[in-house]
């Protein structure tokens, strides 16, 4: 099992309401049309993610993304793909759908931005709020 941790924050115009992605960005604003952002400021994109990750992840393994609000927490699985290149340095996305392109960190998602717990949603509506977010890679 490998892990990586990223750190970010709320923002007031997190929406959580994308259908079928969810993303995290290292950029420190978010405009009201970012519905898919569920963080912003984040200490990694997707280049920067370690090397034991993306073999694991363009190897094609089970993804768990764990996403961390104090006390309140939400799962969703995904899968890697061959096709992943890591080479985005701002941002990443969990797509529910097999599109891939140099954002994409997973795909085949059981969630998306609008399946995430609203009581979740709602503690990162706060731009103090820190959300830890764990890629846990491999045997699920």
């Amino acid at each position: 099992m490998i892990k990586e941790t990223i750190i970010c924050y709320g923002h007031k115009n997190v929406k959580a309401t994308h259908r079928s992605t969810l993303e995290i960005t290292k950029e420190d604003y978010l405009t009201p049309r970012g519905d898919c952002i569920i963080c912003i400021k984040a200490n990694k994109g997707l280049k920067e993610l370690s090397d034991e990750i993306k073999e694991a992840l363009k190897s094609g393994k089970k993804v768990k993304i764990r996403i961390t609000a104090d006390d309140i927490v939400d799962e969703l699985e995904a899968v890697g793909d061959e096709r992943l290149t890591f080479e985005n340095e701002i941002s990443m996305v969990i797509r529910k759908s097999e599109y891939v392109d140099g954002r994409t960190l997973a795909i085949r998602a059981n969630k998306a931005a609008r399946d995430i717990k609203r009581e979740l949603v709602e503690k990162l509506k706060n731009p103090e709020q820190m959300v830890v977010v764990e890629i846990i890679a491999g045997e699920l």
